[in-house]
């Protein structure tokens, strides 16, 4: 077998650029924000030193202002892409106003020439309204000035939490992931032009601090040709700069809250005019780490320390090098339930409290060198590597590992590691009416996972039953009645008796190529985007996708409106999460004995990359001076879609793939900007997330072969939520601008919860989830509650004729009509229908709040340091409710109870 070149290719070209960066001094410059340069003169073109500048976005909230030096010459770097209003004014000189539209790393040169006071020249230049913004991409855009005061619940995946609030389509879960327009985590994060497409929630991975976040641009439309693999929701980040920063200015503050929740964080940006350093670091311990499957605390703790550095070096006018560094550590406890907490007692086993945990270390150094070619065109280079090495301890007496028996009857170890190598490089050439982009990348994915599992169920694989079938303890000899179903090969792993834990060892290496080609065309309001895309994906399958894209948008300025279509085709590519153990796990003969236990069938059969379809239309439009709405539908039709499922009560997940999905939905926002201290931001969406059986890829996969179309029926998976909507509101004080009072209100209909009993009728439609529930008892209809225990009742909030579960006490079956809960929807006895009527969680309103004031206390040279004060409050009236029930994902978590945290700082 020929060996591919691409490992060998690669490896040259990563440490080529490595020693290229290195050696020029370790700085950068990025692909996700551009330069902003020009000179000021009069009428007679002579230089105005001192004139002030400045350039800003009143819908992201970015405002930058610098002054002319003595030859009248200013320079904004590191500007994220988007529209800006830049302003000039001079003393003695009428003020100077100028749209500037900033869309590539190709630096904008400005002249910029004043008028004297009084003169009748007109000095307004191009200045249409800066509210709509005339792009096919439908996106959202989140500077940090928003970040400073957004109330945040998660303090270790605040990334997430932001884009949750800020930007529609997103549906929250628990441990901050997000389900973006209407996909399970197919969202991908861009670091200053380093792509990541691997998992970023708390229990996958650490994320970038938000301190080092400068502004986020959140594509929400069909993503342009750049953009590939994990797509629903592309998040670019830019991050901050110390270039230009030519006084130390940064901010160490100290937080303390509910869960003994605190916090103490460090950042300083510094620099020179062709030099700057950003660095940001946090130590973060919590005694509420993750959301819990119970609404009290039990065994949460955990902690997190992050380090991220950014250096830039202008090497000279036409080449710059910037470096990201990233280290995380993050150590935390798997929460527990009332029955792990507690003594969960099963066949007699369970001797102590469950006690398993979890360690994440996470590496990233992305290295990037820009030069400027001519007047008109820019070459980056970014060699990158990045690694997540996640371990998963079980209790120190496995056999404390025991739950219920839907959830855990093994006791579990993990150490796994996903390094991700890889170059992307892009050549930029703007002119006239065009803006092209060409580029490419290869990445290179190295998957190593080790496993170790042993039974701790004495009923789960018992040589013998006693006369009424029930599972005999130990091993008797001679024995009298041999069960049917005993395993032999799993006998030596049953830690009940007397065996050992199982090692399993698996790995590959993922291999993905891709190539670009696009061009933005302005031709009066008309702005066409056109783009081709080319993805290799060689992994344990192998596929090539082409992938066109393309949008066309019109700006009517009369009325202020923008309208725009687009339309992506893209890859989907499984998740790499656990992958060889999903795709090659059924082949081991223990791992087939212990998965068939939990999921009837264990048949090993490959993921194939999918392809999606997926089509958008919207609108913005400006309102008056101060208001702007944006509005976009959604249709997206995707061949082999993929999902999660979990190892039992563990945060052991792996992807699974399903035939097909079909997701329409609606997602709108509105913005104020700021009037008189008042702002706000308000995003909502519908979205359907109809998925299709059968099950194509992973634990739990039917053989294609066996498939019928009869087998292909809609289901609505359980990231699917039918509105979400969220409010957040600033006011600024006008007797004290730095004093602030910010407000979030969210409101969520309640995802999908299959797992909830319900009752059906034989003349019901087949497509349903409740036929393993439904019973007549003496002519009633009666609803079987056995497979849940007396705590899963409870956590369902689950009340029979007007009687609760309670933790200790639960229900054998209830009748139909009596069942109710006030945490899920049970739907109506005969109405369940898996695609238009399923169980949900409740629905749910949500308040947060802050207040803070920037500038308590002040002094030294025009204030440089100041002393500032802050008391954030997340879920103010301690709503009690879920944000899933045994979700075949990630299992059962409550939102968070009501946490106060006061935090001080000191700025300079």
């Amino acid at each position: 077998m020929q060996r591919s070149p691409f490992p060998r290719i690669f490896a040259i070209t990563f440490v080529l650029g490595l020693l290229m960066a290195f050696a020029a001094g370790a700085a950068l410059a990025q692909s996700t924000s551009g330069n902003v340069a020009g000179t000021v003169t009069d009428s007679t073109g002579a230089a105005i030193a001192n004139a002030t500048v400045v350039l800003a976005n009143p819908v992201s909230g970015y405002s930058r202002t610098v002054t002319t030096d003595t030859t009248g010459q200013f320079r904004f770097v590191n500007i994220p892409f988007n529209p800006y209003r830049l302003g000039v004014t001079g003393s003695g000189f009428q003020p100077f106003n100028k749209l500037v539209q900033v869309n590539s790393v190709v630096q904008i040169t400005l002249p910029v020439k004043l008028q004297v006071a009084g003169s009748t020249t007109s000095v307004d230049v191009d200045a249409p309204s800066d509210l709509v913004e005339n792009d096919p991409t439908a996106h959202t855009d989140i500077d940090r000035s928003m970040i400073d005061h957004l109330p945040l619940e998660s303090a270790s995946s605040e990334l997430s939490s932001i884009v949750t609030l800020a930007s529609p389509g997103v549906a929250a879960d628990s441990n901050g992931l997000m389900h973006g327009l209407g996909d399970h985590a197919e969202n991908s994060f861009n670091i200053d032009g380093q792509p990541i497409t691997d998992q970023q929630s708390k229990v996958f991975s650490n994320q970038v601090p938000a301190a080092a976040v400068q502004s986020l641009e959140v594509i929400e439309g069909a993503p342009p040709a750049e953009y590939g693999d994990k797509t629903s929701l592309v998040v670019k980040a830019t991050t901050r700069s110390g270039q230009g920063v030519l006084k130390p200015t940064g901010a160490i503050t100290l937080s303390y809250g509910t869960f003994g929740s605190g916090n103490l964080a460090f950042d300083l940006a510094y620099g020179g005019k062709n030099w700057g350093n950003f660095i940001a670091a946090n130590g973060l311990e919590s005694g509420r780490f993750l959301d819990a499957p119970e609404f009290a605390v039990y065994h949460d703790k955990g902690n997190e320390e992050n380090f991220f550095d950014r250096f830039d070096y202008q090497l000279s006018n036409v080449s710059s090098i910037h470096t990201n560094v990233q280290y995380t550590r993050s150590w935390f406890q798997t929460p527990n339930s009332f029955d792990s907490q507690f003594g969960f007692v099963q066949s007699g086993e369970n001797p102590t409290v469950t006690d398993q945990r979890s360690k994440i270390e996470t590496f990233d150094l992305a290295p990037t060198y820009t030069r400027t070619i001519g007047a008109y065109s820019v070459f980056n280079f970014g060699p990158y590597i990045r690694r997540d090495a996640y371990n998963y301890y079980p209790s120190n007496n496995p056999l404390s590992d025991l739950g219920p028996a839907n959830l855990q009857q093994e006791s579990v170890a993990q150490q796994r590691s996903l390094t991700n190598a890889g170059v992307h490089s892009d050549w930029s050439y703007v002119r006239g009416i065009n803006n092209v982009k060409i580029g490419g990348m290869y990445a290179q994915t190295f998957l190593r996972e080790n496993d170790q599992l042993a039974l701790v169920d004495p009923t789960l694989n018992a040589p013998c039953l006693d006369d009424n079938s029930n599972a005999l303890p130990g091993n008797p000899n001679p024995c009298a009645n041999p069960n049917p179903n005993f395993n032999p090969v799993l006998f030596p792993f049953d830690l009940t008796r007397g065996g050992k834990f199982y090692a399993w060892h698996g790995q590959t290496d993922v291999k993905q190529l891709a190539l670009y080609a696009q061009d933005q065309i302005t031709i009066g309001n008309w702005l066409f985007n056109a783009g081709i895309r080319g993805d290799f994906y060689n992994g344990l399958a192998i596929q090539r996708q082409a992938e066109p894209r393309a949008g066309i948008s019109y700006n009517v300025k009369k009325t202020n409106t923008v309208l725009r279509v687009s339309y992506a085709r893209t890859q989907e590519t499984p998740f790499n999460e656990n992958l060889v153990l999903s795709s090659q796990g059924c082949l081991d003969p223990v791992l087939n004995g212990i998965f068939s236990q939990q999921y009837g069938s264990c048949i090993a059969v490959p993921f194939n990359p999918g392809f999606r379809n997926e089509f958008h239309a919207g609108l913005q439009q400006g309102i008056g001076r101060h208001f702007v709405i944006d509005g976009e539908y959604i249709w997206k039709y995707t061949h082999n879609a993929y999902d999660f499922s979990v190892l039992g009560a563990t945060p052991i997940t792996f992807p699974i793939e399903w035939q097909n999905s079909k997701i329409p939905g609606v997602a709108v926002s509105g913005t104020l900007t700021e009037v008189k201290g008042l702002s706000a931001r308000v995003t909502m969406s519908s979205v359907a997330a109809r998925f299709f059986t059968p099950q194509l890829g992973g634990v739990g996969a039917v053989p294609t072969s066996t498939i019928t179309a009869a087998d292909s029926v809609p289901f609505r998976i359980d990231h699917d939520e039918k509105f979400n909507e969220t409010t957040h509101v600033e006011y600024k004080m006008p007797f004290r601008k730095s004093l602030y009072y910010s407000f979030n209100w969210k409101f969520d209909s309640g995802l999908v919860a299959g797992a909830v009993p319900c009752f059906t009728t034989a003349a019901q439609d087949s497509n349903t989830d409740c036929d393993g529930t439904s019973k007549i008892v003496n002519g009633v209809p009666t609803i079987d509650l056995s497979g849940l225990d007396a705590d899963q009742q409870f956590q369902a909030g689950l009340t029979c004729d007007g009687v609760k579960a309670t933790q200790a006490q639960g229900f054998l079956s209830c009748d139909a009509a009596g069942l109710s809960s006030k945490l899920v929807t049970i739907p109506a006895p005969g109405t369940e229908d898996a695609d238009h009527n399923p169980p949900r969680v409740a629905s749910r309103n949500l308040f947060d709040m802050a207040l803070g004031d920037d500038n308590v206390y002040h002094f030294g040279d025009d204030a440089h340091y100041r002393i500032g004060a802050r008391v954030t409050a997340i879920n103010v009236t301690n709503k009690y409710a879920l944000y899933n029930f045994l979700s075949t994902f990630s299992g059962t978590h409550y939102v968070s109870p009501r946490t106060v945290t006061g935090e001080i700082s000191f700025n300079f």
